[in-house]
């Protein structure tokens, strides 16, 4: 690897830490109020007896739900030193391999270049776009729980949870910026803010994630030896590789939780219905047609067509799943990031057709 890169690499784990390190001492000092959340602070903030079954929760938040259908996001630990500093290292730790890997998944195979602007807006029908903002939800979700976990409290752990997942998103742009294949993209910045500020208001709004963003992938054989040698070239050979990059076999999903909309309503409270999007029959970011550097087109599969997917499919919300196990309940988030297969209903090229599952 060109020792340049090598050392912009590590300019950018450095980068990545401070960033970290800085925005937990101003998110506090920013974030404080004269009211600290605790689960003493919210015992007295919750009325419930027997004639009343609902659940109100009345400091000044606006929060009213059934309380079948609440969850524990209130729940805060203790402040722990130790935990924060376990924390701040495993997101340097994580985001740093997150970065190593995408380099040889994504960047080893072109050159360096100058930082530049590249706009890519109208590029693999958007799925991209839509990638961008799932990661971003994703990767906010999580780093809100390590910090809840760690102690800090219910704001504090949303609002830095949330920059996380952008300053994370947003070294990926830069580094696009110094690909000569790709650039700086303001419409993936752009998206990465959005699936941050997805996750951001539900939570501040709700105390809870009422539609959570989620991604499923089938890895497409390509039934056509040309067709299969420009995926091998464009999305990669390996199964981790296509499902980073074979946007045809992907599909991203905003799942709604019923009850959480309809509490009234007669339905298990982890069942959700999910409306999907994807594309397919793209075998280009723009067109399917490729050119060598000459400028001689070497690959043309213009006859294929390119065209958007909607899906809507019922879907399940795991973590409403009531369970004392530790292990049970990191089981369940991680598998949440994921769309359960399921029957489908299918939208595109103007008609409808049902699927037995999808993935």
């Amino acid at each position: 690897m060109n020792i340049v890169y090598t050392y912009f690499c590590l300019m950018c784990f450095i980068l990545t830490r401070k960033i970290i390190i800085f925005l937990l001492p101003v998110a506090i000092c920013f974030l404080s109020t004269q009211k600290i959340y605790s689960q003493i602070t919210f015992k007295n903030d919750i009325s419930l007896t027997n004639n009343d079954t609902r659940v109100r929760w009345t400091n000044n938040i606006g929060f009213s739900e059934n309380n079948k259908n609440m969850r524990d996001t209130f729940r805060t630990y203790p402040y722990n030193k130790s935990r924060v500093r376990l924390v701040t290292t495993a997101n340097i730790v994580v985001f740093g391999s997150a970065l190593i890997g995408l380099n040889e998944l994504w960047y080893a195979n072109y050159p360096r270049s100058s930082f530049h602007f590249f706009n890519d807006n109208d590029e693999w029908l958007q799925m991209d776009k839509v990638g961008h903002a799932y990661s971003t939800y994703t990767e906010s979700r999580a780093a809100m729980e390590m910090w809840r976990w760690a102690g800090l409290s219910r704001k504090k752990s949303i609002w830095i949870g949330g920059l996380t997942g952008v300053a994370f998103q947003s070294i990926i742009e830069v580094l696009d910026g110094f690909s000569s294949q790709y650039g700086f993209s303001p419409g993936d910045f752009t998206a990465n803010v959005l699936g941050s500020a997805t996750f951001i208001s539900q939570e501040l709004a709700w105390n809870q994630q009422k539609i959570r963003l989620k991604f499923s992938f089938h890895k497409v054989n390509y039934s056509e030896p040309d067709l299969e040698a420009r995926a091998d070239e464009i999305y990669g050979e390996s199964y981790v590789q296509r499902m980073i990059k074979d946007y045809n076999g992907q599909t991203y999903w905003a799942s709604a939780n019923i009850s959480s909309f309809f509490p009234g309503l007669k339905m298990p409270r982890w069942l959700n219905i999910s409306f999907g999007y994807g594309a397919d029959g793209m075998f280009g970011a723009r067109e399917n047609k490729a050119y060598d550097d000459e400028g001689n087109v070497v690959f043309d599969r213009t006859d294929i067509k390119r065209y958007r997917q909607w899906y809507l499919s019922p879907d399940l919300d795991l973590e409403r799943i009531k369970t004392n196990k530790k292990g049970l309940k990191v089981l369940f988030f991680v598998l949440d990031c994921f769309k359960f297969p399921a029957p489908a209903l299918e939208f595109s090229n103007g008609s409808f057709k049902g699927h037995w599952i999808v993935f």
